[in-house]
């Protein structure tokens, strides 16, 4: 394993506060498996995101370089609606070695079209239907695009409210492929494990063919940054206790939701918090990754 503090960068980083890098030990190949591209080359479908500077791929490049992180995940956000090419494209410029995508579809797409964004490195299909507002598909969707991605083994990647989760249970255990839930499964705070979603999560996660994000954990807390989001550590720990072997982590960077930017930096340190085994942190950051995305293990 690689300590990145040895050739730390004060370069300022756009949508992310703070300069200095983290203090994890960051593992050779470590990926951030969620962010989002915003390049205007590509039209924007709707208004979508909090506060952003520009947040291209090259300024992506500066926050690898800050968190010592070399692999990548793109997620298509919901101000493209259905069209990927922002993260195809991004895809293209990091490198299918270092880079997978997941994109956005709606009913009509075509398998033509899936097998092109296949090629292309998307490696899951979104739903993120934890509000309705924005939202470029529904949930009388998920089904049957999930039927339809099996055979290319892509994953159904879902960024839901914990009240979803449990509106939808009976769906979500015939689902043919690998589900992905966002965010630590968008438990509410103060609620967190006391809510129902977390025992239908842990029945998912017992049939292996569920993963979880570390990532977003400003989303849910209640105590903000100013308390290290302390609130959700519970959550985070609970899910590494239960699945270490099926959680990936991820920055979220830019933060759309955010308008004050978070540290990535200390984000990805509270890692350290959660767990204290080295091993469990390689397994977050490299193994995983490589197994659900499809990277050179």
């Amino acid at each position: 394993m690689t300590h990145t503090n040895a050739a730390a960068t004060r370069t300022p980083v756009p949508n992310s506060a703070g300069t200095d890098s983290p203090s994890v030990l960051v593992p050779n190949n470590a990926c951030d498996a969620h962010l989002h591209i915003y390049d205007d080359r590509f039209p924007q479908a709707v208004a979508a995101a909090a506060g952003l500077e520009l947040a291209t791929v090259h300024q992506y490049r500066l926050l690898q370089k800050r968190l010592g992180t070399s692999r990548a995940v793109i997620v298509t956000p919901r101000s493209y609606g259905t069209d990927n090419r922002v993260t195809v494209d991004a895809i293209a410029q990091l490198g299918l070695n270092n880079a997978r995508g997941v994109a956005v579809l709606r009913s009509d797409a075509t398998d033509q079209s899936m097998d092109e964004l296949d090629r292309a490195g998307i490696r899951g299909l979104r739903f993120s239907l934890y509000t309705p507002k924005n939202a470029a598909a529904s949930f009388d969707m998920v089904e049957p695009l999930a039927n339809r991605i099996h055979r290319l083994g892509w994953h159904l990647q879902l960024h839901w409210t914990a009240d979803q989760f449990v509106e939808h249970a009976e769906m979500l255990k015939r689902l043919p492929c690998p589900l992905v839930l966002d965010h630590m499964g968008r438990l509410p705070q103060p609620l967190g494990l006391s809510h129902p979603a977390v025992k239908l999560i842990e029945q998912l996660l017992s049939n292996g063919n569920t993963w979880i994000k570390l990532s977003g954990a400003y989303l849910d807390s209640q105590v903000g940054e100013v308390n290290g989001f302390s609130d959700v550590d519970a959550v985070a720990r609970h899910w590494i206790a239960q699945a270490p072997d099926r959680l990936v982590w991820g920055s979220d960077w830019p933060h759309p939701t955010e308008t004050h930017k978070p540290d990535d930096a200390k984000m990805l340190d509270r890692l350290m918090r959660w767990t204290q085994h080295q091993d469990i942190i390689e397994k977050i950051l490299v193994h995983n990754p490589a197994q659900l995305y499809g990277f050179e293990r």
